[in-house]
């Protein structure tokens, strides 16, 4: 690691050139503990590095904060706030790594150009609202929310400055003889019961915050610290320039016991239905998009024989005025806590060496649409090296040119809905679920219907397992077709199970995981099916609340631990062989992660878009590393060659990581069709196909990238 200058008395002479492996640029702002540098990873992502003051490095105390800044900011790191990169708190200087966000705080943003209208103040309190959930559901209490910790970005606001936060579970609220917060946003319990601060503080805080954004003031306001800290305990809050709509709402934040406010979820509830469209950035896009020739007669309209067509290029929607200016940030905060912030703009990865020209030439890009009129949704697709099929709005099956885009055939779907689930390729034939839940089957080549079955699918699709198809009925038992021909193989409730779900099908063995959990600590019933049989070969009771997820190299099942609170809490490895049982911990708890496995090392991908890798060989498991992809409702991520990994995120970006050291090494433009982020259920996953990465998109597109050079998407 290149060393840490520090010559000379003053500020400026004392500040390093380099954090770890991160050279500083540029000076963002300072605090009383630190200075936050611009700085750019090796994958081109700019960064915010913040840096503490040599004289409190020496501090054993201090470090401990910081240590302890750190692992809140780790905890919490997601689409609601700035996503810690790398740190070491254990360095000459303690520094910290977050990725760069643009966007001025929202005290600037008041300073600046006023109170905000009453339609950005409450796209403020929702987008503020969901931070808190996600921070506390973290087990994180931030304790320190003002206008200065919130960045205003067009993704909605980031909360930032985990300087003095604490999880929930620890003893460390306080130290000894330390009045510890911002006094104007601080709650009445931080003043009088600091060893009982807990989540209802940061909803008063919320509340103060509002107020301020608002009004331009806060709800208690003194140029005395004293008279603010008493007015916040016994005085009621001067809410004059708040919103009627919304100072009901912000009078309950504000309430002096902690049990009269509202919880996060309750604040979030209480502004439904939203009032709103969140747009999301477009980042400068680095080379022109190579689109295939729309087919005969498209011209950018619908063809009579396809549903395809080549959409025209895109304008680029203007940004919100958040996301306009880039502020430099410096705070000060009482117990000396300082905020990151970022300025500028955002630059895009830089690529890698660049390819030869003819492995360049043989790759195209392109986009199409899939979609003839309705409200858009993202395809679901699966693929081979040769075909692409996919099903989406108003359309059963289609099958697509991997080379070119272009659709080959297409099959309309019955009016309704989609079903989110991709086509199940099963030899020549392909079977995907209608809109009205009759699953079809049709030969892959031309798309000839073969069999389907009336109406007895289910909404959900089938599940593949190897050439037969398995869904359960509506009844306990399992019904099996035989891909090829749809003929049913057998209809059976299966030994030991009332209510069976399946795992991902294992081609080495043949076996497919039946499960069942019970619930209330029940434990689960797992199995292995042979699935042209129905034959359940073995079955054996297991702890928790269990769900197969995957299947190692060495032949080993592994499955997600639920906790009571639905959080996954652990993995747990099977081995069918000598019926070995081990549970690996996760180093914190996740909501729903989606999860891929390679050998003995686990992806785990939560909502918020935090990936972490776990070394599950290791006795109780080993983190790898940690990446913050900042992408909020995302898909399973899935496995290329290369070591690369890649998800989808539900405003349409496709994302590449290096599986090696989770860097983010490129990402697609979002493709969000009007520019509006709407609500998916389920984000498709990507589909790799040797070099080539298949997306889809909200807007009904489908798309093609070269895995080759994610850094030049």
């Amino acid at each position: 690691m290149p060393p840490l200058r520090s010559t000379g008395a003053n500020r400026e002479a004392e500040e390093p050139e380099y954090a770890g492996a991160y050279r500083l640029q540029a000076c963002l702002g300072a605090g009383g503990m630190g200075v936050v540098h611009l700085a750019t990873s090796a994958s081109g992502l700019r960064l915010a590095v913040k840096v503490v003051h040599g004289q409190y490095a020496e501090d054993p105390e201090f470090r401990a904060r910081f240590r302890q800044e750190v692992a809140a900011a780790r905890r919490v790191s997601g689409a609601f706030t700035a996503p810690v990169v790398d740190a070491d708190p254990d360095a000459v200087r303690p520094w910290m790594a977050t990725l760069y966000v643009p966007g001025p705080t929202l005290a600037d943003q008041v300073k600046r150009n006023g109170p905000l209208s009453p339609a950005e103040l409450r796209r403020l309190t929702a987008g503020l609202a969901e931070a808190l959930r996600d921070i506390h559901r973290a087990g994180v209490v931030h304790r320190d929310l003002k206008p200065s910790n919130v960045l205003l970005t067009d993704t909605g606001p980031k909360v930032i400055d985990f300087g003095i936060s604490r999880p929930m579970d620890s003893d460390l609220h306080t130290e000894t003889g330390k009045l510890i917060g911002s006094p104007p946003f601080m709650a009445p319990e931080q003043f009088q019961r600091p060893r009982e601060v807990g989540p209802s503080a940061d909803v008063f805080a919320l509340g103060s915050v509002l107020v301020h954004a608002a009004t331009g003031h806060g709800p208690f306001d003194s140029d005395s610290p004293y008279i603010v800290a008493y007015q916040v305990v016994h005085d009621e809050p001067d809410l004059s320039g708040v919103p009627a709509e919304l100072a009901p709402l912000v009078a309950r934040c504000l309430a002096k016991e902690p049990a009269d406010r509202p919880t996060p979820a309750e604040i979030m509830a209480a502004l439904l239905p939203p009032s709103y469209e969140a747009a999301a950035f477009i980042p400068a896009q680095r080379r022109p998009l190579v689109l295939p020739e729309p087919p005969s007669g498209a011209s950018g309209a619908w063809d009579a024989d396809t549903p395809v067509r080549t959409p025209a290029p895109r304008p680029r929607r203007r940004l919100r005025p958040w996301a306009v200016t880039a502020a430099a940030l410096v705070v000060l905060a009482a117990g000396g806590a300082f905020a990151l912030l970022s300025a500028g703009a955002p630059e895009a990865p830089s690529s890698p060496a660049p390819h030869p020209a003819e492995a360049a030439a043989a790759f195209a890009a392109w986009e199409t649409s899939l979609q003839k009129d309705g409200e858009a949704v993202a395809p679901a697709c699966t693929g081979t090296a040769d075909a692409l099929y996919c099903s989406a709005r108003g359309v059963v099956l289609a099958r697509i040119d991997p080379a070119t885009g272009r659709a080959l055939w297409s099959r309309p779907a019955a009016a309704g809905s989609l079903v989110a689930s991709p086509p199940v390729l099963s030899g020549r034939l392909l079977s995907a679920v209608d809109a009205d839940g009759t699953l079809r089957a049709f030969t892959a080549d031309d798309g000839t219907p073969v069999w389907d079955t009336g109406g007895a699918g289910r909404r959900e699709g089938a599940n593949p397992a190897g050439d037969t198809l398995l869904f359960p009925t509506s009844s306990t038992e399992v019904r099996a077709v035989d891909a090829a021909t749809g003929k049913q193989r057998w209809l059976r409730a299966l030994r030991g199970f009332t209510a069976p779900r399946f795992g991902p099908y294992d081609a080495e063995s043949g076996l497919v995981p039946v499960f069942e959990t019970t619930g209330g600590g029940g434990g689960t019933s797992l199995g292995a099916l042979r699935p042209r049989t129905g034959d359940v070969v073995w079955r054996q009771r297991l702890e928790g609340d269990l769900v197969p997820v995957g299947t190692g190299a060495d032949g080993a099942l592994f499955l997600r631990s639920t906790n009571a609170d639905s959080q996954t809490d652990a993995l747990v490895r099977f081995d069918p062989a000598d019926r070995s049982v081990r549970r690996v911990p996760l180093p914190y708890r996740l909501d729903d992660p989606k999860i891929a496995v390679r050998g003995a090392v686990v992806y785990l991908l939560d909502a918020s878009g935090r990936l972490t890798a776990l070394d599950t060989a290791a006795p109780r498991g080993r983190v790898l590393w940690e990446s913050e992809t900042a992408a909020g409702n995302v898909s399973a991520p899935v496995l290329g060659d290369g070591g690369r990994l890649y998800l989808s995120a539900a405003d349409g970006r496709l994302l590449a990581v290096d599986t090696a050291r989770g860097a983010l090494i490129g990402q697609t433009e979002p493709r969000l069709g009007d520019g509006r982020l709407g609500y998916a259920t389920s984000v498709p996953a990507p589909v790799v196909v040797g070099e080539r990465v298949f997306g889809s998109a909200p807007d009904g597109s489908v798309f093609a990238v070269d895995g080759r050079d994610p850094g030049g998407w």
